[in-house]
């Protein structure tokens, strides 16, 4: 709860800084941008958003079904609403999966099949993601669909490095227990050794039961190729519409653009947003987003997209999965 009023602070901080930003400059003009989006394709960005969402849980679900087979897309969707406002909340979105693991142990699933649960998930969401970042990175390197710029070139290619660095290593995992247990217990070793770490004993315990876990994931994961490939195709389905949401708010400022370079042109902004450690990513999303879009649309128009932009794909999944969270503590009460 501590940490949950401190995320709030900087969330409030650094957001109020944006805002600033934003306005201190042609207050009135932008004001008036804001006010004239045509609120038909503002509902088409919020049903997109809300489609990502419903995409994600029944992923969820379908991770579910090989345990409980009682467990519906109802319940997959409604964990996926609350679990936005945790991840939205924490750094890197770590908040989300121990909510979830937590809501699926009081489904009565067993702690060891809803964290076998909740890495599938993960693990199907990753590859989407670096899969549709290296289709947007081979697309601008043919079309030159974005403006050069080497400072934003360096945090793009360690964005996907990144992200393909976790793929990487969750194969390694995956198919090999045994020589990833020795190096992690060598990396655990050596950081206790340089007084980094005090407790090894208690991570050594801890990296056993996750790779354990881990392991047994993916093999159920990779076991059932069907499912597998339905579950990542439904990944991709959920981010490409959440990547198509600037097309429907350019549009809504009579912006025409066209559809497929905004979607690559978001994959982009995301790499970033990946790598910045603060909740959220406050802060560096807004910055990639308005130095990646200004190729399509100039200020003040630009600013007006990126909060609103900001509203649909960040604050509405805080103020949906709180709302659900307050209104399940009323049911139980």
């Amino acid at each position: 709860m501590k940490n949950s009023k401190k995320n709030f602070i900087v969330i409030f901080i650094l957001s109020a800084l944006v805002l600033y930003l934003v306005f201190k400059d042609n207050f009135a003009q932008k004001m008036k941008y804001l006010l004239s989006i045509d609120i038909k394709w503002l509902i088409l960005a919020v049903l997109l958003m809300i489609s990502y969402w419903v995409l994600k849980g029944i992923v969820l679900y379908y991770c579910v079904q090989k345990f409980d087979k009682t467990y519906t897309r109802k319940k997959g969707i409604k964990l996926m609403l609350t679990t936005q406002f945790f991840h939205a909340i924490t750094p890197f979105s770590t908040g989300g999966q121990p909510w979830q693991i937590y809501k699926l142990k009081k489904e009565g699933i067993q702690l060891d099949a809803s964290t076998n649960i909740i890495l599938e998930d993960f693990i199907v969401y990753q590859i989407a993601l670096v899969l549709l970042g290296l289709i947007a990175v081979i697309s601008n390197r043919i079309f030159n669909i974005l403006p050069k710029d080497d400072f934003l070139r360096y945090l793009v290619t360690i964005g996907f490095i990144i992200n393909a660095l976790v793929i990487v290593v969750l194969f390694l995992v995956s198919f090999n227990k045994k020589w990833n247990k020795k190096i992690i217990d060598g990396i655990i070793n050596l950081l206790y050794k340089i007084k980094i770490i005090k407790d090894k004993e208690s991570l050594l315990n801890k990296s056993e039961i996750f790779i354990t876990n881990f392991h047994k994931s993916a093999k159920i994961l990779f076991k059932n190729k069907k499912n597998f490939i339905r579950i990542i195709i439904l990944n991709f389905l959920a981010l490409i519409l959440l990547y198509l949401i600037p097309y429907t708010l350019m549009r809504g400022l009579n912006v025409n653009v066209n559809p497929f370079f905004i979607a690559v042109t978001s994959a982009y902004v995301m790499l970033i947003g990946g790598i910045v450690p603060i909740p959220g990513a406050t802060g560096g999303l807004e910055y990639s987003f308005i130095s990646f879009f200004k190729n399509f649309v100039k200020d003040p128009k630009l600013s007006i997209i990126m909060i609103v932009w900001r509203i649909v794909t960040y604050y509405l999944g805080i103020i949906i999965g709180l709302f659900i969270l307050s209104f399940h503590e009323e049911e139980t009460k």
